[in-house]
């Protein structure tokens, strides 16, 4: 608790955090507690990230999450916040679930051993004169160098001369394309392709493309791109986050690396300056590999550092993070 309350004082905060008049817990979010999609689609998924950055000197974690209404669902990325470590909420909101303006409130809290709350908030406009049929496009689960095709509707009813001028990817991994499908009096449809990149990246990709529209409104909207990208080679966790430890402190940690088929392990490339393995992982050929690693680190302050793993089933390596933090 001491520790606790001192890391609170060193950051001036100005009175007890319990009674301070902004919660502790909404100094963390740096970029901002609120964000406006602005007028929408009826139907679209919206998607926005929060990030939350601990700036006290004790691990936090995150004890509750809760959103005002049932149209907006967050995940956060970790429930545990180390020092200076930093926490992404991402939030989607659902217009098909309401028409016209809508605020949702979203209650973050943080402990365990002294509770504070911060409010996030999201906003959008949903309008029944332009709606999006799915309300997203989502490629699902593919693997690397697959170049499937989604296919989203875009109608317009109203009385402008309602026109889709052009598609940006807007840095997603998809080649677009759109056509007119019908146009008479009050109504007027469109129809926007994406195909997925040959070389998109593997993982989970979740970004909005942008519509460019004549409509002076709302020349602008957004629609949500999402495919789970699977390599040929997965390695979990990819990232191995240790930690607060101390220095010459042993940590053992163990990953395991998955193929579509089986492999044998090569080579293990970025190691050194305190980073080991802890077992050699011999020649054996299994499609569920582990390779357990040392790391016993002499200096203090943040360690990030990246390893590449090779096998005898693809040219590129496979890359792990292995990060944390050094301190006496």
């Amino acid at each position: 608790m001491k520790q606790f309350l001192l890391a609170l004082l060193v950051l001036g905060a100005s009175a007890s955090f319990t009674q301070a008049q902004q919660p502790w817990a909404e100094k963390m979010f740096k970029q901002g507690t609120t964000h406006d999609f602005g007028t929408v689609p009826r139907g679209s998924q919206l998607l926005h990230r929060f990030t939350m950055t601990n700036i006290y000197a004790v691990k936090l974690q995150i004890t509750e999450v809760r959103a005002s209404c049932g149209c907006v669902t967050v995940t956060p990325s970790s429930r545990v916040l180390e020092p200076r470590g930093t926490v992404t909420f991402e939030v989607s909101m659902d217009t098909r679930r309401f028409a016209g303006a809508k605020t949702v409130a979203i209650h973050v809290s943080v402990g365990p051993e002294f509770i504070s709350t911060a409010e996030l908030k999201v906003s959008a406009n949903s309008r029944n004169d332009v709606v999006f049929n799915p309300g997203q496009l989502n490629f699902g689960v593919v693997s690397v160098g697959q170049t499937p095709s989604e296919t989203i509707d875009l109608e317009y009813a109203g009385s402008l001369d309602w026109r889709l001028t052009e598609v940006l990817a807007n840095g997603a991994p998809v080649d677009l394309s759109f056509k007119e499908l019908y146009r008479r009096s009050g109504q007027v449809g469109y129809q926007v392709k994406a195909t997925l990149k040959a070389d998109a990246p593997s993982g989970v990709i979740k970004q909005p493309i942008i519509l460019k529209t004549n409509d002076p409104t709302s020349p602008t909207v957004s629609v949500l791109v999402e495919a789970n990208v699977q390599a040929t080679l997965s390695v979990s966790p990819g990232i191995l986050r240790l930690g607060a430890i101390k220095p010459n402190e042993v940590v053992t940690r163990k990953i395991v690396i998955q193929g579509k088929k089986p492999f044998r392990l090569t080579g293990v490339e970025g190691m050194g300056e305190g980073i080991t393995l802890a077992e050699e992982f011999g020649s054996k050929v299994a499609a569920v590999q582990t390779i357990t690693f040392k790391v016993q680190l002499n200096v203090t302050g943040d360690f990030r550092r990246e390893i590449h793993i090779k096998t005898d089933l693809q040219e590129t390596p496979v890359t792990l993070v292995i990060e944390g933090s050094v301190s006496p």
